[in-house]
């Protein structure tokens, strides 16, 4: 028993430890691309890439454990031959992922994943059309030298491990104990116990995006690339390119067409009273119009939400992208919307790529930083941020033990206590040297979600009980600031990263799923109104850009809803379903069945084509990042 213990966690440490030597080998030979670095940022990248390479090493261990049950019952030669191919297997595979991401990582800038593989099996010749021979040649020594070193270091370990096995007396009760271990090896695969499972965003922890890819394992980006990896080029054919590009002209904000459109001063909507306010976004999560009174809702809910409305700027139909945070949250903070067949927040390589409100800000002398209570893993969230712009998130483990007593995390008035501290400590603190600049600030709410469990209660139905106890956050946040300076230059923006929860029972095929409410509020807002254009979350980016006269040229889907040039209209999508809501018509198309769901308004239909070529050129456009 303890021979096959003591083997089983050797052998895992094994492939651990040939993990974390490949980053300072990876950041070594590219030393030109982290010169200027501290000394302390290779043991920065090998610490927050471990989660990986524990994961990574917990699946290529899984068939040694099945093979240390084996050996409980023979010794024989056919097992040893068994074991001794895997790790020839493995030594190979190990190999060409780290020899063949070295040499892409130059020319690509992000670590390897499945395209390498597509470029191949669909042309070969083309795949190594831009390497010479002696690259070739020299790539294909470098995976032999590599292979064999390891294949080596495999045996030997292996071969230490063998001669110490024997025969147990009591087989079946040692079988059983190996089992359990080889099933314990799931915590560190799926990276323990949040809700949250393992992936390359676990990586991530540094605004300099070198460091972060230098902490990605590739064998683990490989492997979830080829979990999730979709040609959305060929997704949502609805007609030829031509047509949908001319059709696209029209649903695209006239600065993205040409960039020195320039909105007359008699015609813009000024909203903030300040030129650069400070700007906090606090995203509700699962929030809807119908819970407050001011949008048709019900009464006594989001009371605070409510009387904020009456002194701030409401947008009255306001829709959300899609109905989960992930495609909610690039939404709002990327301008970009949501698709129905995938998440682009799963694909780090193409989140980087993506235009963001933080980046925008923080190259206009912003100071950026995101709050959320939960866990910043969660579907590759902290990648996402980081890349987009924050220099730094405050998460669940910014709390104390005490502090994280909900399912997501801390509870919604501890992370708005976070975020106001944070921001009375900045103005105390005289010694900061950026203390003039404005600051973003992005706080993410999670109680209103199910389990519904909050430390409040005003009403008897949980779900509701839980929006009021946010919304009570919300209240108790504001009334604090006001008593700040910082308050008469702050624009605060409340928008749900999606509606869930309530109304109950709601389909995808009713346009009251997506309905949400935008408020801004704060002492820089000029005067309180209500705005009735339609406009989708996608769109808050290029109309608070804006705002704030800065280029929005780059956020291509997204259309200032204060421009009167702008194309007017909402745009979600679900799996295989979108909508496209405008004044004169809802619809809503079943890209499944290839039938319109839902044709409302004095143009019926008029909708339809707009909404597929939007559709079309959205993935032609994930296609392309």
């Amino acid at each position: 028993m303890k021979e096959r213990l003591i083997g089983l966690i050797k052998t895992y440490i094994l492939f651990v430890c040939i993990f974390i030597l490949q980053k300072p080998l990876f950041i070594l030979y590219y030393s030109s691309l982290y010169a200027g670095t501290s000394w302390t940022d290779p043991f920065l990248v090998i610490w927050n890439g471990l989660p990986l390479d524990l994961s990574l090493a917990g699946y290529l261990t899984a068939i040694p454990g099945l093979l240390f049950i084996a050996s409980a019952w023979t010794l024989s030669k056919t097992l040893r031959s068994i074991w001794n191919g895997y790790y020839f297997f493995i030594a190979i595979l190990l190999a060409v992922i780290f020899i063949v991401d070295l040499g892409l990582y130059e020319y690509w800038g992000f670590r390897l994943d499945a395209t390498p593989l597509f470029y191949f099996f669909s042309s070969p010749k083309d795949a190594f059309a831009s390497m010479n021979i002696w690259q070739m040649i020299g790539g294909i020594i470098a995976m032999i030298v590599y292979a064999s070193l390891l294949y080596v270091i495999f045996l030997w370990v292996q071969r230490g491990i063998w001669r110490g096995l024997k025969l147990p007396y009591r087989r079946l009760s040692v079988s059983g104990v190996m089992l359990l271990l080889t099933a314990l090896l799931f915590i560190p695969i799926r990276g323990g116990f949040t809700v949250s499972t393992m992936n390359t965003g676990k990586a991530y922890f540094s605004s300099n995006q070198r460091l972060n890819h230098a902490a990605i394992n590739p064998a683990f980006s490989l492997m979830e690339s080829l979990s999730k990896q979709k040609d959305f080029s060929k997704q949502y054919r609805f007609m030829e390119a031509a047509q949908a590009d001319e059709l696209m002209k029209k649903l695209v904000d006239p600065q993205v067409l040409d960039s020195t459109v320039v909105v007359p001063d008699t015609l813009r909507t000024a909203l903030f009273k300040t030129e650069r306010p400070n700007v906090i976004f606090v995203i509700l999560e699962s929030f809807s119009s119908k819970l407050m009174t001011t949008l048709g809702g019900e009464p006594d809910i989001a009371v605070q939400m409510d009387s904020l409305a009456s002194e701030g700027v409401l947008f009255t139909n306001f829709f959300a992208n899609s109905f989960r945070t992930d495609r909610g949250l690039v939404s709002i903070l990327s301008g970009y919307p949501a698709q129905p067949t995938t998440s682009i927040m799963k694909y780090p390589r193409k989140t980087q790529n993506l235009p963001a409100i933080a980046g925008s800000l923080r190259d206009a002398g912003y100071r950026t930083k995101y709050y959320y209570g939960g866990d910043a893993d969660f579907t590759n969230m902290r990648s996402y941020l980081m890349s987009s712009g924050f220099e730094s998130i405050v998460s669940d483990q910014d709390f104390s033990v005490s502090e994280r007593l909900s399912k997501w995390g801390a509870h919604d008035h501890l992370v708005f206590n976070r975020l106001l501290e944070d921001i009375k400590a900045e103005a105390a603190d005289t010694t900061m040297a950026d203390n003039a600049r404005p600051f973003y600030r992005v706080l993410q709410t999670s109680s209103s979600h199910e389990p519904f469990e909050v430390p409040y209660r005003r009403l008897a139905n949980d779900r509701l009980n839980a929006f009021a106890y946010t919304d009570s956050c919300v209240g108790d946040f504001v009334k604090r600031f006001r008593e700040l300076p910082q308050w008469k230059n702050t624009v605060i923006v409340f928008v749900p990263d999606h509606l869930g929860a309530y109304p109950e029972q709601l389909n995808n095929q009713s346009v009251d799923r997506y309905q949400i409410p935008l408020l801004l509020v704060g002492g820089a807002i000029s005067e309180p109104r209500r705005i009735d254009v339609y406009g989708s979350q996608h769109d808050i980016a290029a109309t608070l850009l804006a705002q704030l006269s800065l280029p929005h040229q780059k956020f291509v889907f997204s259309k200032d809803m204060l421009n009167p040039a702008s194309p007017h209209f909402a745009f979600f999508a679900v799996p295989d379903l979108f909508g496209m809501v405008t004044p004169e018509n809802l619809l809503i198309f079943n890209c499944e069945a290839d039938a319109v769901a839902v044709d409302e308004g004095t143009a019926k239909g008029g909708n339809l084509l707009p909404g597929k070529a939007y559709l079309q050129k959205l993935y032609d456009d994930i296609a392309k990042r």
